[in-house]
């Protein structure tokens, strides 16, 4: 399936979820949260953004004009955003993992890049890229040269952990598992949603405490193989492959 075809089969679900036909044929969605990486790359020129994904911009700026709020959660390849999205479609920009509770069902929502433990190569990129002086200076790479640069170490840190990303051994091996361990001792929540993983797991939490209740995280994968997202309704949230 090529880019175009990705974009489409995406928009689909979003316009679905909006007007309440086919996965939600229970009713149309209340809020729409995209959880990050949603573009390859993503940098805001003061008066230019990265070429494409046009249809997509349009279908989230109706959806947010019909009074559906869209709740946009930054990630690793989008983080460089500086107000275009919330001044041209409406969304509400998070920058680290929010709480929200649905009939009852508290759940924290983030992209989840940089939690939990390991990752440290990670974790020192990410300082770098979130700089101030650093966003500032790219600012003055000619659009042509910064998009085309960052897309390429964009596609090669894909290609470098793509097997890594289809590979799930233990709940124990997954970092964002320990980190919901570590949040749900500090908070009582029902359900973890987060991204990044690129691979769509529903794992039970237990509580570390003997005779807390467990908890769920769900990690949301990606429209690149797996076309998988989560809907939560009546208090239950589920992971919908399309």
């Amino acid at each position: 399936m090529n880019s175009r075809e990705r974009e489409l089969r995406f928009i689909r679900w979003l316009e679905d979820s909006a007007a309440g036909q086919g996965h939600a044929s229970n009713g149309a969605a209340t809020e729409i949260h995209l959880v990050g990486d949603i573009f390859d790359f993503w940098y805001e020129y003061r008066r230019a953004v990265p070429k494409g994904g046009v249809r997509l911009l349009g279908a989230i700026a109706r959806i947010s004009d019909a009074g559906i709020p869209v709740h946009y959660h930054t990630g690793n390849h989008d983080m460089w955003t500086f107000g275009y999205l919330e001044e041209e479609l409406g969304v509400e920009l998070h920058r680290t993992p929010i709480i929200r509770e649905y009939d009852g069902l508290r759940c924290m929502i983030g992209h989840g890049d940089g939690l939990g433990p390991g990752d440290y190569g990670y974790k020192r990129i990410k300082k770098v890229f979130t700089a101030p002086l650093l966003q500032w200076a790219y600012r003055w790479v000619h659009p042509d040269v910064g998009v085309a640069l960052a897309s390429r170490l964009s596609r090669n840190s894909r290609a470098n952990g793509g097997k890594e990303d289809i590979v799930f051994e233990t709940p124990e091996n997954e970092w964002l598992w320990h980190h919901c361990r570590s949040v749900l001792a500090q908070q009582p929540l029902d359900c973890f949603i987060f991204g990044h993983r690129h691979l769509p797991l529903d794992l039970e939490v237990p509580h570390p405490e003997p005779g807390q209740p467990s908890a769920r995280y769900i990690n949301l994968g990606d429209w690149i193989h797996h076309f998988t997202a989560a809907k939560i309704e009546e208090g239950q949230a589920e992971l919908l492959h399309l």
